[in-house]
């Protein structure tokens, strides 16, 4: 019995296991080093690359982080040495999957040998209590059941994204195959979040992941597999942002879900902060050294930082349709053109590649920040409270855009593709960094910025230690196994009451998780046209920070820990100083 209760009381050791793309591994990174803060031990997979490429894990945790590389097979048609998305065109992806179905062989041999030499005691030697897994790997939960280890599938998105998808069971009921399927929000989204659908050139894409690709499967089946055979699912939301959203979650799927907050770099964010005007030589190279001394030399919220993320499809017309870029249009190589006539005025910096992107957004100059609206741009350009201009291009950018748009943070540039204007994303600039509606925007994603740093209720989703077993798991089988106590935790998101959703019309609206039923029998209705546009504008914001890609993916890690508050406000000057 004693050795029970110790064995109950030691921490737990989480295999983490994402998805070969880094706007999944970052995430997963992130919640790695949460349970490794909390005691556990944590085995993280992916290809070797990958690995390489990661950013350092955080010193405090880094002995209880343990780096697993899987080497993924060779697939015709993958060039070799391609590991994850931002290796491969758009057009290659899936056979990215093909490959990344090969591991199930590779990664049942792991398992098998952890589980053969692991017992009950600590550390990496201990078999595995918990497998955290992504949308792709349908095949992994049946390989984990052979040896009794229980599967969490943690969702990356936003979760509208994930009450969007929808289990299979509803998809079932109410079938979606074409594009025109998802301009409007599915039957089993409340009323009061009738803005939730995508636009018609991000419903193509949305079509394409319900329909097999060349691994056989299509994205959506993936995600509906994994998500049957786990016991437990997780999601990248917190009850402070997304409100009455995580309740239906758990109505919907029919299993717990734990919202794990939205996993905030506050480290890396710290120590951005701390070097935003100090001249310390940690600037890693000479070209981002050169654009943050340019940054110095701006006026204090005057700089447009642009950026769209590692993977965003991004044609070269979208570059043309910039309005700072759109002079050079049909002369080719529109940013460099731009690059050079933006550095003889002194009026622009553009940066091609990767960019630790929260060094740029801790800087004073930055006044609002145009993005693809991926979650993990947003959630890091919360944590310095900029508002928004939004450009979504694919996957759930759409969703996500919505939502920030109806939470008063940002603006959408109007399109419905299959371009935008240039005079649409003028005007939509304007009205965030010059008139009086940009203030209530700043002001809301200032009040977001107090959320995002708030890091004792933003961590309180995650376990610190073996939690109570949950009584009625997996469909209401008792559990007193303490390896499948990582889902306790999520019995106190159930009995919270809903946050509000923000007002409309007025009036907050409040969803309680019992109104399951009500809201499946709406009839859907189609999504509202965006907001923004007016009159063709010209806007000459002060600068203009392209880059390349969403580079505080691979960011060295902060030493320091998270502070309890958001950073000071930086000052811009010719030289830089604290």
């Amino acid at each position: 019995m004693a050795e029970t209760k110790k064995d109950e009381a030691s921490p737990l050791h989480v295999v983490v296991f994402p998805w070969l793309a880094f706007g999944h591994i970052i995430p997963f990174l992130e919640l790695s080093e949460q349970l490794a803060k909390r005691g556990h031990f944590v085995t993280f997979i992916s290809a070797p690359r990958n690995l390489a490429r990661l950013r350092p894990v955080v010193p405090e945790v880094r002995p209880r982080i343990r780096l697993a590389p899987l080497p993924l097979p060779r697939v015709e048609g993958l060039l070799d040495g391609a590991e994850s998305t931002a290796d491969v065109p758009p057009e290659k992806v899936e056979l990215l999957k093909v490959a990344f179905d090969g591991l199930a062989a590779p990664f049942a041999a792991f398992l098998a040998e952890a589980c053969a030499g692991g017992g009950p005691g600590e550390g990496h030697a201990r078999k595995p209590d918990w497998i955290v897994l992504d949308f792709a790997q349908h095949w992994l939960p049946p390989i984990a059941d052979e040896h009794g280890v229980p599967c969490a599938a943690f969702f990356i998105l936003p979760a509208a994204c994930v009450v969007f998808i929808g289990p299979k069971a509803l998809n079932d009921a109410h079938p979606r195959s074409a594009a025109a399927d998802f301009t409007v929000p599915p039957p089993w989204i409340p009323s009061p979040l009738s803005h939730l659908a995508f636009r018609g050139h991000e419903a193509e894409w949305i079509a394409g992941a319900w329909r097999p690709n060349a691994s056989g499967v299509s994205d959506a089946a993936r995600i509906w597999e994994t998500t049957e055979r786990c016991p437990l699912l997780v999601c990248r939301c917190s009850r402070e942002v997304d409100g009455p959203l995580c309740a239906l979650l758990g109505d919907l799927y029919g299993k717990p879900v734990l919202p794990s907050g939205l996993l905030a770099p506050h480290d890396a964010a710290a120590c951005a902060s701390s070097a935003a005007g100090a001249d310390d030589g940690n600037d890693g190279d000479e070209e981002t050294a050169g654009l943050m001394r340019w940054l110095d030399a701006q006026p204090g919220r005057s700089v447009l930082y642009v950026a769209f993320g590692s993977e965003a499809p991004l044609a070269p017309e979208h570059v043309r349709a910039l309005p700072l870029g759109a002079p050079e249009a049909g002369r080719g190589g529109a940013a460099g053109g731009f690059e050079a006539r933006a550095r003889a005025a002194g009026r622009g910096v553009v940066r091609v590649g990767w960019l630790l992107q929260v060094r740029v957004l801790a800087h004073a100059a930055v006044g609002a920040f145009l993005t693809h609206a991926g979650w993990s741009s947003l959630v890091e350009s919360f944590l310095f409270g900029h508002p928004l201009v939004m450009l979504p291009l694919f996957a759930d950018q759409g969703l996500t855009a919505r939502l920030m748009a109806a939470r008063r943070v940002g603006l959408e540039v109007p399109w419905d593709g299959p371009m935008f204007g240039a005079e649409d994303v003028a005007a939509t600039v304007r009205r965030v960094m010059v008139e009086e509606e940009g203030k209530v925007l700043a002001r809301n994603a200032s009040e977001m910025q107090g959320v995002l740093w708030d890091t004792a209720r933003q961590g309180s989703h995650l376990p610190h230690d073996r939690s109570p077993p949950l009584a009625a798991e997996a469909g209401g089988r008792s559990s007193s196994d303490p390896r499948r106590s990582f889902a306790g935790s999520c019995v106190a998101a159930a009995e919270l009451r809903p946050a509000p959703l923000p007002p409309r019309g007025g009036r907050p609206v409040e969803l309680g998780p019992a109104s399951l039923a009500r809201r499946l029998v709406r009839s859907g209705g189609r999504a509202p046209p965006a907001c923004g546009g007016g009159l063709a504008a010209e806007i000459r914001p002060r600068g203009l920070v392209r880059g390349g890609g969403r580079a505080g993916d691979l960011a060295s890690a902060a030493e320091s820990a998270a502070p309890a508050a958001p950073p000071s406000s930086r000052r811009p000057s010719g030289t830089r100083s604290t």
